[in-house]
C-alpha cells in the first residue's frame, strides 16, 4: 500500500537538480535546442530556463545505465493506418504518475503525492511554473475545470463520472487545497486510483482549461459556440467540446499538451509530424531540456508492407506491425541497411488467444460456449508445441492465458491448467455434452441439429492469427468441428463483439502479464466491453450498468464480487489472496484460452540511434509500449 510516507520517499526520482551541471563551463544558450533558437531570438519563446518548471524532474540517465545525449534529429516510423497517431501520446508517457521500468509508480508531472493509509484521500501537489504546450499555466485550476466543468455537466458526460472514478456508485469530494494543490477524498477505499492514472490512456482528471473555456457553453455565448460548431463542422457545443479535447487522440495541433511532443498535422493525411514540446517539464542530470530529438515523422503504410519497408531502413524506430516471423529478414539486413534489431519479451499473458463469447446472441451455440466442458475440449485440441516449433522456434512458453514468471502471482499450476495437447480427452468431453456425430458422419452437431462450425473471428492485424489457426484446423476437424476464419478490420470487429455477433474471437492474452497484487484484476472479471469472452457483460460494468447486461452464470458473478473485495482490501496480503483465487477460477474454467507467452517480439532501430535498451518487456500495460523506458531520452549518436 502506498502511504503518505512511502509516497514521499517516491520524491527521489523527481529531486531538483540545478540546471546547470555543478562546476559546468557550459552557457545557458547551450542548454537551448538548436530546433527553438530561432524562436527565441524572435522573441517567440521566452528562454528555456523561463520554460521549465522551477522543480523540473531530472531523469538520472546514469544510473539507468544510459548515456547522457545531445539535442537534434528526427525519428521516422511506420504506422498501419491513420489511427498509428494515438501511439505517440501512450509511447510518450507523460502522466501524473507514471510507472519506472521496475514498474514502481512514481512521480512525474506531479511534484508529489499524498496517499492516506486507507487509500481514500489523494492529494497532489504540481510543479511551480509547468506550462503546457502553448505557454499557459498548468495549475489546480485544469483539475477544476475537467470535474467540475466537464466531468459533472451532464450534456458532457450523461451517464456522470466515469465508472472507474466510483465507490458504490459514489464519486469523490474534489478540493481545490491552493494553485499547486488538488484533493481526491472517496468514501471508502480507491486502491487503483494511481495506477489508472498511470494507465496507457490515463483516467483523465486534469485539461488545459484556458484553451478549452472557448467551446464551453458556461464560458461562451451560444453565437460563438455555433459559430465555432460550423467551423468544426458538428452540430452542438458538446459535441464541439468532446472533437476539440480528445488527449488520447492527437488530431487536434492546437489542442495544449504537456507530452514531449507536440502534434502538428491534421488527419486525414499520409504524414504526420510532432514537434518538440518547449514547455516540457523533464531535463536530463546536465540540465538540458527533454525531449533530446526534435521531430517525429509518422508515414502512414499498411500492416503488410511495414515489415518490407523497416528492413530497407525506412524507419528509424519500429516495433508496430511487426512479429517474431519477420526477426529473420530484419536480422538479415541490419548491416546493410544500417539498421539493428532487438529481441524483447512480450508481456501479455497469451500471445494468441481464444474466446468463447459467452454472451453470443445464438442460445445454442450460447449454452454450449458457458459449458465448462467445451472450453476445456478447446483448450485441449490446441497444439502449442508444434505452435511453438513452427512459429517461433520454439523459444516461446506454452501455457494457458495467465501470469508470467515475472509476476509474483505467478504459479505453474494456472500455466499449466487444460494446456497439454490430448484429443482423447477433448473427445470425451465432447461426448459428455452430447455433442455426437450423426450416423456415417464425423461431424459433430448442436443440441439442435446444427453442424459445429465455429467461425473465430480476427481483427485482421497480423498474419500470425491466421497462421496459428491453420495448424489448429486438423485436429479441431479430426475431433469432428470446423473451423472458419473470418477477418475483418478492428472498428467492425470490436461492434460485432459488443453486439454478441461474434462467436469467438482471436486477440492477445491479458494485457497485462506480470501484474503485482496492488494492480487491479479487473481483467478476470466482467469491467470492459473489449473482454471478448463476455463483451456484454463487460459494457454493463463499463457503463455503470446503463448499458449491456449483468452476468447470469454464477462463477462470473464470483468473480465480480471477488473484484469488488479486492477495491475494499486495506492490504497487501488481502488483495493477494484475492488475486490468486481469481487467477484459481480462470486456470479452472478457462475462459479464455491460451497458447503462448513470453514469445519475443522484434524492435528495430536506427543502428546509431542510443538509449533504446537491448533488451525490455514488450506489451501495452503496464509498459505503454516504449513508454516506461522513455523516448524522449533516445539520441542520434552521429559521430558512430
Amino acid at each position: 500500500m502506498i502511504t503518505r510516507r512511502n509516497a514521499l520517499s517516491l520524491l527521489a526520482s523527481a529531486a531538483t537538480l540545478p540546471l546547470l551541471p555543478i562546476g559546468a563551463k557550459a552557457q545557458a544558450r547551450d542548454l537551448e535546442p538548436d530546433f527553438l533558437k530561432i524562436l527565441v531570438a524572435k522573441g517567440k519563446l521566452p528562454p528555456v530556463q523561463e520554460r521549465l518548471p522551477s522543480n523540473p524532474r531530472v531523469v538520472k540517465l546514469a544510473q539507468m545505465g544510459r548515456a547522457a545525449g545531445r539535442y537534434g534529429g528526427t525519428l521516422r516510423t511506420l504506422i498501419g493506418g491513420q489511427r498509428g497517431i494515438r501511439l505517440v501520446p501512450i509511447n510518450s508517457y507523460a502522466r501524473l504518475i507514471g510507472y519506472d521500468e521496475a514498474l514502481n509508480l512514481v512521480p512525474d508531472l506531479l511534484a508529489s503525492f499524498e496517499v492516506d493509509a486507507d487509500s481514500r484521500v489523494f492529494t497532489f501537489k504540481l510543479r511551480e511554473g509547468h506550462r503546457w504546450s502553448d505557454g499557459s499555466p498548468f495549475t489546480a485550476e485544469d483539475f477544476r475545470y475537467c470535474w467540475e466543468d466537464v466531468i459533472l455537466n451532464e450534456e458532457l458526460y450523461r451517464g456522470g463520472p466515469p465508472a472507474n472514478m466510483l465507490i458504490d456508485g459514489k464519486p469523490p469530494i474534489f478540493e481545490v487545497l491552493d494553485e499547486l494543490t488538488v484533493r481526491y477524498t472517496w468514501h471508502d477505499t480507491m486502491p487503483d486510483f494511481l495506477a489508472n492514472l498511470a494507465q496507457p490512456v490515463p483516467l483523465k482528471i486534469f485539461m488545459p482549461s484556458t484553451y478549452l473555456k472557448q467551446f464551453h457553453a458556461k464560458y461562451q455565448p451560444s453565437q460563438k459556440l455555433e459559430e465555432l460548431s460550423y467551423k468544426y463542422r458538428v452540430d452542438d457545443w458538446v459535441r464541439l467540446h468532446k472533437r476539440v479535447s480528445r488527449t488520447n487522440r492527437p488530431e487536434n495541433p492546437d489542442l495544449p499538451t504537456l507530452e514531449a511532443w507536440m502534434p502538428r498535422t491534421s488527419p486525414p493525411a499520409e504524414q504526420f509530424v510532432f514537434t518538440r514540446n518547449p514547455y516540457y517539464h523533464r531535463v536530463d542530470e546536465n540540465g538540458l531540456q527533454l525531449p533530446y530529438l526534435d521531430r517525429l515523422e509518422l508515414n502512414v503504410s499498411t500492416n503488410d508492407i511495414i515489415p518490407a519497408a523497416t528492413s530497407s531502413g525506412q524507419s528509424d524506430l519500429q516495433f508496430g506491425g511487426l512479429t517474431f516471423s519477420d526477426f529473420t529478414l530484419m536480422k538479415t539486413a541490419e548491416e546493410t541497411n544500417h539498421i539493428k534489431v532487438s529481441l524483447w519479451r512480450r508481456a501479455q499473458g497469451s500471445s494468441f488467444a481464444l474466446y468463447p463469447n459467452l454472451t453470443y446472441k445464438d442460445p445454442v451455440w450460447r449454452d454450449v460456449f458457458r459449458d465448462v466442458r467445451f472450453r476445456r475440449a478447446v483448450s485441449l485440441l490446441i497444439n502449442r508445441e508444434e505452435i511453438n516449433k513452427a512459429l517461433f522456434f520454439g523459444l516461446a512458453a506454452e501455457s494457458a492465458n495467465t501470469v508470467l514468471p515475472e509476476s509474483p502471482l505467478y504459479k505453474d499450476a494456472y500455466a499449466q491448467a487444460y494446456a497439454q495437447f490430448d484429443p482423447d480427452a477433448a473427445n470425451r468431453l465432447l461426448d459428455e455434452m452430447g455433442l455426437k456425430t450423426k450416423r456415417f458422419s464425423r461431424q459433430r452437431h448442436l443440441p439442435d441439429g446444427r453442424p459445429m462450425d465455429i467461425i473465430i473471428e480476427t481483427a485482421g492485424e497480423s498474419t500470425l492469427e491466421t497462421d496459428i489457426l491453420e495448424l489448429m484446423t486438423d485436429h479441431f476437424r479430426r475431433c469432428g468441428i470446423r473451423i472458419f476464419t473470418r477477418s475483418t478490420q478492428r472498428e467492425v470487429f470490436r461492434k460485432r463483439a459488443i453486439g454478441g455477433e461474434i462467436m469467438m474471437a482471436v486477440w492477445f492474452g491479458l494485457d497485462n502479464g506480470v501484474p503485482t497484487a496492488d494492480i487491479s484484476p479487473q481483467a478476470l472479471a466482467p469491467s470492459a466491453d473489449d473482454q471478448y469472452q463476455w463483451p456484454v457483460w463487460g459494457m454493463y460494468y463499463q457503463s455503470a450498468m446503463t448499458k449491456g447486461e449483468p452476468p447470469d452464470m454464477p462463477i462470473v458473478m464470483e468473480l465480480v464480487d471477488l473484484l469488488k473485495q479486492w477495491r475494499h482490501a486495506t492490504n497487501h496480503a488481502q488483495k493477494t489472496e484475492i488475486w490468486h483465487k481469481m487467477l484459481q477460477i480462470h486456470a479452472d474454467q478457462v475462459f479464455s484460452i491460451g497458447t503462448l507467452n513470453s514469445a519475443l517480439h522484434p524492435v528495430v532501430s536506427a543502428a546509431n540511434l542510443r538509449n533504446l535498451p537491448e533488451k525490455g518487456l514488450y506489451g501495452y500495460y503496464p509498459m505503454s509500449y516504449l513508454g516506461v523506458y522513455m523516448p524522449d531520452t533516445f539520441w542520434y549518436d552521429e559521430e558512430s
